[in-house]
């Protein structure tokens, strides 16, 4: 098993698409330190030298990953909470920070959950509700 940054690489996957399971590498990023590494993209995880694991650490030293990627993005949103801009509210609120709508859509973040008809509701339905309310 190989371990970069912190991350054990999935080895049965190609070296391009296993650098995506590290935090702050995307497809592009992935291909430039493999290519800045003179390492072959299509290459299983499990086929690399120990000199190509290290080419590739070393190039991925220069970006910010994982942890002090993860750190710095909170910070960042809890500076928008600290200044009270509306982004940060809307963060305090875990909803929505970027224009979305919000009336349908967005559930999770709004934690409405699974979807619920509503609908009518029979005379029985209707006449049970009546009662526990006056009974309140």
């Amino acid at each position: 098993m190989i371990r970069i940054v912190g991350v054990d690489l999935p080895e049965h996957k190609k070296i391009q698409f296993a650098l995506q399971s590290i935090f702050g590498v995307g497809a592009y990023r992935a291909k430039s330190i493999l290519t800045e590494a003179h390492v072959d993209e299509h290459k299983r995880t499990r086929d690399l030298t120990t000199d190509e694991i290290n080419r590739i650490q070393r190039s991925l030293e220069r970006f910010q990953t994982e942890g002090n990627l993860r750190r710095e993005i909170n910070d960042n949103i809890d500076r928008l909470k600290r200044t009270k801009t509306y982004r940060g509210s809307r963060h305090a609120a875990k909803l929505p920070a970027r224009g979305q709508r919000t009336r349908t859509n967005s559930r999770s973040a709004r934690g409405g959950g699974k979807r619920k008809t509503v609908g009518s509701l029979s005379k029985e339905m209707a006449a049970k509700l009546e009662d526990s309310s006056a009974k309140k």
